[in-house]
């Protein structure tokens, strides 16, 4: 386990709600929409295709396709290096994909291992990331995500755009698709620390894609309903502004939340991981998350 992957997630465990809790958010009304009509995006982010360009208060910092070079399976590995900050790196990248991507390293145990779930995870992203041409062409970022015959941990991955690491607000975007579903797992691409976190989309791959807002501090999380089905191309956006967060599901506004917004340098984390609701992944299971395109922008830098 990595020195850094126990805090990180026990922080997560005392801020995100247990199935019971969220099944009760969904019943009693907690924090949701604003009330105003769904707003789009600033970009108007719902092409198929990679945007390009600033928008609104937003300068884009990361354009990625993943049309260019393929990075193979093992490529992610030795990802030590300068950990949890703007400077670290895998070694075994090279290129575009070293200067723009981090990943957790191998050995950093994911959430469900502070849950007591009977099924847990264990970073690795040199076996479950890999980049390349799908079967019409198309360039994709691949999570694929497994576990072991012989009933081991999930082999899990989190990946990082290293070019907004430790940054404060901005636009956070992509557009992704669960190519192939298993019970098990799950994703959690966030924005945490200090007491604080944002997270969208999260869930698990075989249920509904939902955003959450942690205030600064604690209080009732804002729970967002985004999309029914992993299983669809989605393009998922967080507006991240002095005192907002908004979250967008295929342009759409699903969720404003101005309740003690963070206003500290954060990372940008696509979290992919083992599922803490439902059933554990099966031994010798595994699932795919397929990423088309990211996008990332600055906030207010020009």
């Amino acid at each position: 386990m990595g020195s850094h992957a126990a805090p990180h997630h026990h922080r997560k465990a005392l801020l995100v709600a247990s199935a019971v809790v969220l099944t009760a958010a969904g019943l009693l009304g907690l924090p949701r929409a604003d009330g105003a009509p769904a707003a789009a995006d600033a970009c108007r982010t719902t092409s198929v295709n990679l945007p390009r360009g600033d928008c609104g208060p937003f300068w884009q910092v990361l354009a990625e396709d993943f049309n260019g070079d393929v990075v193979p399976l093992g490529a992610f590995s030795d990802c030590e290096h300068d950990v949890d900050t703007s400077a670290a790196y895998c070694g075994g990248l090279s290129g575009s994909y070293r200067d723009n991507w981090w990943a957790y390293p191998t050995g950093w145990r994911d959430t469900a291992n502070s849950r007591g779930r009977d099924v847990v995870g264990v970073y690795h992203p040199e076996d479950t990331v890999s980049v390349g041409p799908a079967e019409d062409g198309d360039g994709r970022m691949t999570i694929r995500m497994w576990r072991p015959a012989d009933g081991g941990p999930v082999h899990a991955a989190a990946v990082v755009p290293r070019a907004v690491m430790e940054m404060a607000y901005g636009k956070y975007s992509a557009r992704i698709k669960v190519t192939k579903p298993a019970p098990g797992y799950k994703s959690a691409w966030l924005h945490y620390g200090g007491g604080c976190e944002m997270d969208h989309p999260e869930g698990e791959w075989t249920g509904s894609l939902t955003a959450f807002h942690h205030p600064c501090g604690g209080g009732e999380q804002g729970y967002f309903p985004g999309a029914d089905d992993w299983t669809e191309w989605h393009t998922v956006s967080t507006e991240w502004t002095p005192g907002h967060v908004r979250f967008f599901v295929d342009g759409r506004q699903i969720g404003h939340d101005t309740r003690e917004v963070p206003d500290q340098p954060l990372s940008w984390v696509l979290q992919n991981e083992s599922a803490l609701e439902g059933p554990g992944a099966a031994p010798g299971s595994s699932a795919q998350l397929d990423i088309t395109w990211v996008a990332a922008y600055a906030y207010n830098w020009k």
